[in-house]
């Protein structure tokens, strides 16, 4: 059954593996495949106020660079075709992966500590880029961050060799991770698989030889979606009606953070993705992708697609 089976059981039971679909990794990539790249710098921001998104902040590129300015967070558009003029900032959302390695004495950065067995082990989760191939056994985690007050869900889904797709599953929210609880804010990281879950990270497998992706559909709502019902798993959705959310709410634009491949997770994130009253300040790491859909309002929904897409088989 593969591993949309596994993510099924694994959201609604907290002792068994985590598993991602090739798909997610896919559309990851596929958003991030456009190859022109304009520079996109983030104007400073109140302390006090986590933004994502500044209307003012396309830098043409034409002029030069002050040293102020390139001490900024800077993002490159990689859907050129998809204008960032228009955008509402309280409609973006923020996407970053982590995959996890062991961590050494050496190694900077906040760890990950997970119980296996009997032995404690401390994995260093790193950024990796949307474009970027995961292989079989890579351990996996995902965090998403809303730029307003609101509501998130994720859908799952595998995608094959023939282009078809497996049935929709909401795999978040679940009573089984946070209780159930999806109510985002601004500045506060919802983390996927939950650090409390065993284990705290997906582990990339194909779930049939012919799986090439695993597709997430993270949807971030100023309201709760009428007809869902959270319970402690995982539950089927009928394709129509995620096709209507994709086709109502669906975002085409996609921001990458420059320079953050490889960027280790930092305390700030690490706090703001607990459970204590922590949120990301203006200063703190961005989310290594965001993704924007121009001309929507504030009290319409945003829907995302994140692929997810195999490499190889993993060395290690």
């Amino acid at each position: 059954m593969g591993l949309l089976h596994s993510l099924k059981a694994r959201m609604g039971k907290r002792h068994r593996c985590y598993r991602l679909s090739v798909k997610q990794l896919a559309g990851l990539m596929t958003l991030c495949a456009a190859s022109f790249i304009a520079p996109v710098t983030l104007k400073a921001q109140d302390e006090g106020t986590r933004k994502l998104w500044d209307t003012a902040f396309i830098n043409p590129g034409s002029k030069r660079t002050s040293p102020r300015k390139a001490a900024k967070r800077s993002y490159r558009v990689a859907t050129p075709n998809v204008p960032t003029a228009g955008v509402n900032g309280e409609t973006v959302v923020g996407v970053t992966l982590w995959r996890l390695r062991r961590a050494s004495s050496t190694d900077s950065g906040e760890r990950l500590i997970v119980h296996e067995g009997a032995d404690t082990a401390d994995w260093l989760p790193e950024r990796i880029s949307t474009n970027a191939r995961l292989a079989q056994g890579d351990r996996l985690r995902i965090s998403v961050e809303a730029a307003r007050i609101g509501y998130l869900y994720v859908v799952d889904r595998e995608q094959y060799a023939d282009g078809s797709f497996s049935e929709p599953y909401l795999i978040f929210p679940t009573t089984r991770t946070l209780g159930g609880n999806n109510h985002v804010t601004m500045g506060k990281i919802i983390e996927l698989p939950a650090r409390e879950d065993r284990p705290p990270y997906f582990t990339v497998r194909r779930s049939r030889p012919d799986q090439v992706a695993e597709v997430l559909s993270v949807l971030v709502s100023p309201s709760t979606l009428e007809g869902i019902e959270i319970t402690d798993k995982a539950q089927k959705l009928s394709e129509a009606q995620v096709s209507t959310w994709e086709r109502s709410w669906g975002a085409r634009g996609l921001l990458e953070l420059e320079k953050g491949v490889g960027n280790a997770w930092t305390k700030e994130e690490k706090e703001a993705g607990s459970g204590v009253a922590r949120v990301l300040k203006s200063d703190a790491p961005g989310p290594q992708a965001i993704y924007y859909q121009p001309n929507t309002k504030s009290s319409e929904p945003i829907l995302v697609k994140v692929r997810l897409r195999y490499g190889y088989s993993a060395k290690r």
